[in-house]
């Protein structure tokens, strides 16, 4: 197991401005990851009249929604496949995007240059020379300006090991290693997702070269993305496979999150993302039946597994394991979304059957009639009486947006998890914080218990903001050690009906900075 993070959740141009799509419909998706267009952006994609999607201009709404950014340089270029002009009008305009994004201080959720983008295909050998050469070039122009920012690559249309391997050569003779490793998985299918990460953790191994992040920052053909079980075949092998984040392709038109709205209202797929961005706790290892696979979680504290599946027709079980503690039978709501991909909107999924079933060894079996294999499939258990808690109250740290911060394993943290390393407040690309998105029933007055680690010896502080609103100071007290979640503090926060955003920050914009250092296990939010 290892902890949700939503790692499929985002897409490439899924948001054109700072309102469209809007926040509030985003939201319920838990969006982690974005690719989007630099600063100063030309070009014109899928029908698109103006150019959109300025990480800049966006950057509000991703941070709304949980979810950071990677930068594609190359277009700032109008046209696609791109045209090479010169050496000096590359350079020029890399120093330009940098320059902007460097004067953006208030702007903290930009976490990747990517230098180009399928060189495999666009890249001008003729007129810029070999690609190697030219990313070696452009990394030292960005490290020139920017030291702190990740440099993600190399971008390939697909997954190529003869190209990887000159690729991360080059990149380590050089001193140039990206810190985030790309690649597309799109005409190639879902079908050897595994065989190629695999394969690149070899190549890694083989070069002396320590494990990056993986990033698939596009994925899936036009006649797969806004198929709900095509997509969720994807998802699934993401979550296998340990990649650090993954992005919906972009086929349709910019601010419609990849095809996931149509007109502004959700399509089949959007209630698949959604069902998606509410697993909480720890993602359980799924093994897939020949075509039927799918992603699954276990709440623990609210006794909640959530079981997202499909792939194939006809009558199918689905066992679920693990549900120690859940009792002899549990509550089993089945519902679905239509296979009716892009241009049909869907007001909700469809409950099918709520069924009491009985639990045997702690496992479940439940009967599935009828299936389509285009359509996905939810089986949302609880114990009988529904989960201990009417609204979520206990929000991991290892669940939320970290930025700058690593997540962590302890026996000690209420998850297994926690968020250590929330060390950063220099500027906008190093400040450490964790963001909570919390979903409350009722607007109010509520209880925020924080559980933390100090292990400093004194009281160390972190901003609290919540909703972009005005800092306060948390204290946190010295406990025994690193990584040991014993004691909790308490403050009080009003929040909105529905969703909100909690900032607890070492470092942050606006907010002068932390002292001394602490460790976050969770929070919990009570009326």
């Amino acid at each position: 197991m290892r902890p949700v993070t939503h790692v499929a959740a985002g897409g490439l141009y899924g948001i054109s401005d700072a309102s469209t799509p809007s926040a509030s419909i985003l939201q319920p998706l838990s969006l982690r990851q974005h690719t989007q267009p630099p600063p100063g952006v030309q070009q014109l994609g899928n029908g698109a009249t103006t150019p959109a999607g300025d990480a800049l201009k966006v950057a509000s709404t991703v941070i709304a929604t949980g979810g950071q950014q990677y930068i594609r340089m190359p277009d700032i270029y109008p046209d696609f496949p791109y045209r090479w002009v010169s050496w000096d009008d590359w350079l020029q305009k890399v120093n330009k995007m940098v320059d902007d994004r460097l004067a953006a201080t208030s702007t903290t959720n930009i976490n990747g240059w990517e230098i180009w983008n399928e060189p495999d295909g666009t890249w001008d050998t003729e007129k810029a020379g070999p690609y190697n050469d030219g990313w070696t070039r452009t990394y030292r122009a960005i490290r020139a300006k920017d030291t702190v920012t990740p440099i993600i690559g190399p971008g390939t249309t697909i997954y190529n090991p003869t190209f990887m391997r000159s690729f991360l050569e080059n990149a380590k003779a050089t001193n140039t290693l990206p810190d985030v490793i790309v690649w597309h998985e799109l005409s190639q299918g879902w079908q050897n997702i595994d065989e190629h990460v695999a394969d690149y953790r070899a190549l890694e191994r083989s070069l002396g070269i320590s494990p990056r992040p993986i990033s698939i920052n596009e994925y899936a053909w036009p006649d797969q993305v806004d198929v709900p079980s095509a997509a969720l075949h994807y998802i699934a092998q993401f979550e296998r496979t340990g990649v650090n984040d993954a992005e919906r392709a972009y086929w349709f038109e910019a601010g419609t999150m990849n095809g996931l709205l149509y007109n502004g209202q959700p399509t089949a797929s959007y209630w698949m993302y959604k069902w998606y961005g509410e697993m909480a706790g720890n993602m359980l290892p799924v093994t897939a039946d020949g075509d039927l696979d799918g992603i699954a979680s276990l709440d623990g504290t609210r006794k909640i597994a959530n079981v997202v599946f499909g792939g194939d027709y006809g009558n199918n079980t689905v066992r679920v394991d693990r549900l120690t503690g859940f009792g002899s039978t549990v509550k089993v709501v089945l519902s679905s979304v239509p296979g009716s991909g892009r241009q049909t909107n869907v007001s909700a999924p469809t409950t099918l059957s709520t069924q009491t079933l009985p639990v045997v060894n702690g496992s479940v079996t439940i009967p599935v009639s009828n299936m389509d294999a285009r359509q996905s499939y939810q089986a949302l258990i609880t114990p009988v009486n529904g989960p201990t808690t009417a609204y979520q109250q206990v929000y991991e740290a290892e669940n939320a947006t970290v930025v700058n911060a690593q997540r962590r394993t302890s026996t000690s943290a209420s998850n297994g998890g926690y968020v250590g390393g929330i060390d950063g407040s220099a500027d906008m690309r190093s400040q450490s914080f964790v963001d909570f998105t919390v979903n409350v029933p009722s607007a109010g007055t509520y209880s925020l218990a924080i559980r933390y680690a100090n292990g400093t010896g004194a009281t160390s502080t972190q901003g609290l903001a919540y909703n972009g609103g005005a800092w306060s100071t948390i204290s946190y007290p010295p406990t025994g050690a690193w990584g040991q979640f014993a004691n909790s503090v308490t403050t009080s926060v009003s929040l909105k009906a529905g969703f909100n955003t909690i900032r607890l920050a070492k470092g942050s914009p606006f907010f002068a900075g932390g002292t001394g250092f602490a460790e976050i296990d969770s929070i919990s939010v009570t009326r």
